[in-house]
């Protein structure tokens, strides 16, 4: 078997492990959510779930943080460790601020810097006058 297709299995077993269901349609929600780069889309998810394809470093280090396993275990099938390192930022609850989330990492990164601008200068107390 090639090694997109163990590591298509290696994927789905991780997926299933940590509770999700091994859909693209899953894969492609839970990783967007977690990854600051350029979204995947369904079919990438796809590929890499059918054995296609291979994520590459900085996306796989997202799988396997997401996942709790190590990112060789992930690609290369050494023996699984979890891993007790905190998420890159907090999990959203309010689906509201996921889509607000999901519509930002959509944006190309030029659109992206205006609004994180404005975002810490929201986050900013007012001074005080005196």
């Amino acid at each position: 078997m090639d090694e997109k297709k163990q590591f298509a299995e290696r994927l789905q077993a991780a997926m299933r492990a940590a509770g999700y269901e091994a859909r693209p349609n899953v894969l492609e929600l839970h990783f967007n959510e977690r990854y600051w780069g350029r979204s995947v889309s369904y079919q990438g998810a796809r590929r890499w779930l059918k054995g296609l394809s291979i994520p590459e470093q900085d996306k796989l280090q997202v799988l396997a943080q997401w996942l709790g396993v190590e990112p060789q275990t992930l690609r290369f099938g050494t023996p699984a460790q979890v891993t007790n390192t905190p998420p890159p930022w907090p999990e959203v609850a309010d689906p509201a601020d996921r889509a607000a989330i999901s519509a930002f990492l959509a944006l190309p990164p030029d659109r992206r810097k205006p609004l994180r601008e404005l975002i810490a200068q929201l986050g900013t107390p007012p001074r005080r006058r005196r």
